[in-house]
């Protein structure tokens, strides 16, 4: 078996979000950084790499998202986080392009109706946000809730993918 190295290798978007940074491990996407958060993961990596034809298919289905043409990313992804915000994350995941799910609904589809908090955690340290959509999440009451990008981004995302209207 092929021992994979510690290589992960970057480049950026310009979205109408604003700039992504985005880094692959040689598995798949392992990050989205959006305009508003830190990048503290370009200072302390030594192992990066920039590599805009390794990230080209990434690149091409997050401006065709933003275009409205990709409804359901193919890109492989390298989600590395624990086994509970695998779960949870897996299970954001499945959200359609177009609707929302709450915090609760994701809480009982991954068979735990109690950790709703737990689920918001989850999806507040999603590290491939756009792509694992945590912005399709929104709270049980029907208001938005949080997200990483800003409340603005969140209901930019929403609009975009016309399911909210106001």
């Amino acid at each position: 078996m092929k021992q994979l190295s510690n290589l992960l290798f970057h480049t950026t978007l310009k979205a109408p979000i604003g700039l992504l940074k985005i880094v692959n491990s040689e598995i798949g996407v392992r990050r989205i950084i959006l305009p508003s958060e830190s990048d503290d993961l370009f200072i302390t990596d030594l192992n990066m790499i920039e590599d805009t034809r390794l990230l080209r298919p990434v690149c091409d289905e997050l401006t065709a998202y933003f275009d409205g043409t990709v409804k359901k990313f193919t890109v492989p992804i390298d989600l590395q986080t624990t086994q509970f915000r695998k779960l949870a994350l897996n299970e954001v995941n499945c959200i359609e392009y177009g609707k929302t799910a709450s915090y609760k609904e994701i809480a009982e589809r991954i068979g735990n109706p109690k950790a709703v908090r737990a689920v918001g955690g989850a999806n507040a340290h999603n590290p491939i946000p756009i792509i694992i959509p945590c912005h399709r999440v929104i709270a049980y009451d029907g208001t938005l809730g949080g997200y990483g990008g800003g409340l603005e981004m969140k209901k930019y995302l929403l609009r975009l993918e016309g399911s909210l209207f106001d």
